[in-house]
């Protein structure tokens, strides 16, 4: 977006995505006769789900894996139903979809070949360790096609009006602006004397053109215009892309036409003359629409998909079984104004993030849990706000909800915009936002003996072929490329961007001394075409500042507005109570004196 902090309002749930990763789980957990399912654990809309189906879930569920307890596993617990269940529904309800034998034909055939099963007898192993038999794999990617189509069903029925179209091209038409582009011809050459005396006589008023033909190795014929294409000789408008980094940030800092050069890059050398500089425009909605209803046509495709599991969900019958082994908590966390958000709802985004689960795993889930769930619940109290205040303006906000509330805020902010002086007071206040990092060409040689290390360096002073010299000693040859700082391992970053110090120069370039390595090893560095970091100007970087400034103050505007809905919204945020109340009690909480915890009105489970 524009720079929203802290509170992130983009939140977007990830029903579809656990849709179709749980789809992806069951297509693959084994099958067994319902003899040896175990119990029923849970029956949604009459069908029961067993004891063993589950617990071969939660062996592909990594939460699971950490062996939760307490608190943690009840959260775990809830968050996996509220999975199951989903999905559950979701099949059933997709059950009345058309499928042919022929597309089951071809999804079977897809997976065998993924696999590599193309024989009879990779395929019947396959079926062994999965626990399938053909006639139930086919049966299952059959379920699967059905909930594609179904929710494909779903999203095409999604059809934006002119109305929302024209909408939400006011509301995200910076996304539609065109990068600046020129109109340049260039002369790529391999020799640095012969680019310094071509750029000489082009700066000099001699034909550029003609130049090109007669030594560019790049697009001679063309006479260098960039963008011209066989048998043309006429430049057409390109960005900043097609330029290696150092040359486009050159030829576009001209901001108009001139010729720069030469510049390295690559091993080669450039100049070039630009002809016409095309600055960043605003197109009008005509000339974008066909773009602009796509996206709205996504946009509210996510919101229709959206709706509709969360009204699947909602109509779901839940009954669980009285011994079943789960600690499912659903109560509510949160009311906003009229809106009650349960606990499974703010579960959903925090055991989804990878980073949580990688807490999880190494032993932080109550960390994880103290840190994420606040933070989200906060999010998504921000969320319906922000929801709620989109609808009551009348105006045509189409997507997910946190698509929603993004594009109000978008709207609220649209009108802010930034002087000069802020522009560079931005500039001044961020320069790490338009620094060019030190850089420097790096290959390392490595040896298992620092006799073997110290003899190549001698020799690398020297000059010679690389490979050779290496090869002489046993060395072995890593081209790192060109690098910034802490890209290389650490006692390399070190040598090259953190000593001020070069290194002895030679034919191959400087040539550091001989390094020990971690791991017993030598090393021996060879560094060229170092370039220090380097402050943009401001004149180079003054539209980026300025949209710098004027993203900071959009962020400073949309939490202002968000602070406004708070402070005349009726919320009640219970996460704290719940969560302590769903903590299992230590004996000396169990003690007659100790003071009773209220516990957490629990949500019904076929109403969440």
């Amino acid at each position: 977006m524009f720079g929203l902090s802290k509170r992130a309002i983009t939140i977007l749930f990830g029903l579809l995505a656990l849709a179709f990763a749980l789809g992806a789980i069951l297509l693959f957990t084994p099958q067994a006769a319902q003899q040896t399912r175990g119990k029923p654990v849970l029956w949604v809309n009459g069908k029961a789900l067993y004891e063993l189906d589950l617990l071969r879930l939660q062996g592909n569920d990594p939460l699971y894996a950490a062996s939760p307890e307490g608190l943690l596993k009840t959260l775990v617990d809830t968050y996996f139903l509220e999975q199951v269940i989903l999905t559950e529904a979701l099949k059933q309800d997709a059950a009345r979809v058309r499928v042919s034998s022929a597309e089951v034909r071809q999804e079977v055939n897809r997976i065998r070949e993924q696999f590599g099963l193309k024989d009879k007898a990779a395929y019947e192993q396959f079926l062994n360790q999965v626990g399938y038999t053909d006639a139930q794999l086919r049966a299952e990617v059959k379920t699967q096609l059905q909930i594609q189509k179904r929710l494909e069903q779903i999203r095409s029925g999604a059809k934006p009006t002119e109305e929302e179209v024209r909408f939400y091209y006011e509301v995200f038409k910076e996304n539609y602006r065109t990068e600046p582009r020129v109109k340049a011809r260039q002369i790529v050459v391999d020799d640095k004397a012969l680019a310094e005396e071509l750029a000489a006589k082009a700066k000099a008023g001699e034909d550029f053109a003609a130049l090109a033909r007669q030594h560019s190795k790049v697009g001679a014929e063309q006479g260098g215009a960039l963008g011209a294409g066989p048998g043309e000789a006429e430049p057409k408008p390109v960005t900043q892309v097609v330029f290696p980094t150092e040359v486009g940030e050159a030829v576009f800092a001209l901001k108009g036409p001139g010729v720069v050069g030469p510049i390295a890059a690559g091993g080669r050398y450039y100049i070039v003359k630009v002809e016409e500089y095309l600055p960043s425009t605003l197109p009008a909605f005509e000339e974008v629409k066909d773009r602009v209803a796509q996206d709205a046509e996504r946009a509210k495709g996510n919101g229709v998909l959206e709706a509709y599991l969360e009204e699947l969900r909602k109509k779901a019958q839940v009954r669980f079984a009285e011994d079943n082994p789960y600690a499912y908590q659903n109560p509510p966390v949160a009311k906003v104004n009229e809106k009650e958000i349960l606990l499974s709802e703010v579960l959903q985004p925090v055991f989804s993030n990878q980073q949580t689960v990688a807490l999880v795993q190494q032993g932080l889930g109550e960390l994880a849990v103290q840190f994420f769930l606040p933070q989200t619940l906060e999010n998504l109290i921000d969320r319906e706000l922000l929801v709620e205040a989109a609808r009551k303006s009348g105006k045509p906000f189409i997507g997910s909800k946190a698509e929603i509330a993004e594009a109000y805020l978008r709207y609220e902010t649209r009108d802010v915009t930034a002087s000069e002086e802020e522009a560079r007071a931005f500039y001044s206040e961020n320069p790490a936002l338009f620094t060019v990092p030190a850089s420097a060409k790096v290959i390392g040689v490595n040896f298992k003996e620092e006799a073997q290390a110290k003899a190549f360096r001698a020799a690398a002073l020297r000059g010679g072929d690389l490979e050779a010299l290496a090869k002489a000693q046993e060395g072995t040859v890593t081209d790192y490329g060109t690098v910034n700082p802490n890209q290389l391992p650490a006692v390399l970053d070190r040598l090259v961007f953190k000593i001020t110090e070069t290194f002895p120069q030679g034919p191959l370039g400087e040539v550091s001394e001989v390094i020990k390595m971690e791991d017993g090893s030598y090393t021996v560095l060879l560094i060229s075409d170092r370039k220090a970091e380097e402050l943009k100007g401001f004149a180079q970087v003054a539209e980026e500042a300025r949209q710098g400034a004027v993203n900071r103050k959009r962020s400073e505007k949309a939490q202002a507005l968000i602070q406004a809905l708070r402070e005349e919204a009726k919320i009640e945020n219970r996460l704290a109570e719940v969560l302590q109340a769903l903590t299992p009690k230590t004996p000396s909480q169990d003690q007659p004196n100790s003071q009773e915890q209220p516990q957490p009105e629990e949500a019904p489970a076929n109403n969440p």
